[in-house]
């Protein structure tokens, strides 16, 4: 009968070791979607500056192409993250 007390307490004692660790990645993967949710805004508003200057040469264009990719490379990387927040919520309301 104590066996079965003691395994139950080690299993409930890894279950709230991993419900931390579950949740510090939680709060670090929000603060990093926060952060590319900035970098991608200011890319937008960098990528629209650059296209109402476009007409100004060349190089705008490349630059506005450059800003274009960013921004979409920043806006596939939010949705990672928002998918890998999600599996872990998902992983601690299972807890």
């Amino acid at each position: 009968m104590e066996d079965s007390f003691k395994l139950l307490e080690d299993r409930i004692h890894r279950a709230a070791e991993r419900l931390k660790t579950l949740s510090a990645e939680s709060q670090a993967l929000r603060a990093e979607l926060a952060q590319a949710k900035s970098r991608a805004e200011r890319a937008e508003q960098a990528l629209a500056s650059a296209r109402e200057r476009e007409g100004a040469g060349a190089g705008e264009a490349g630059k506005a192409e450059a800003l274009a990719r960013e921004l979409s490379a920043l806006k596939r990387e939010r949705v990672e993250i928002r998918d890998h927040i999600e599996k872990l919520v998902g992983l601690l309301e299972g807890l």
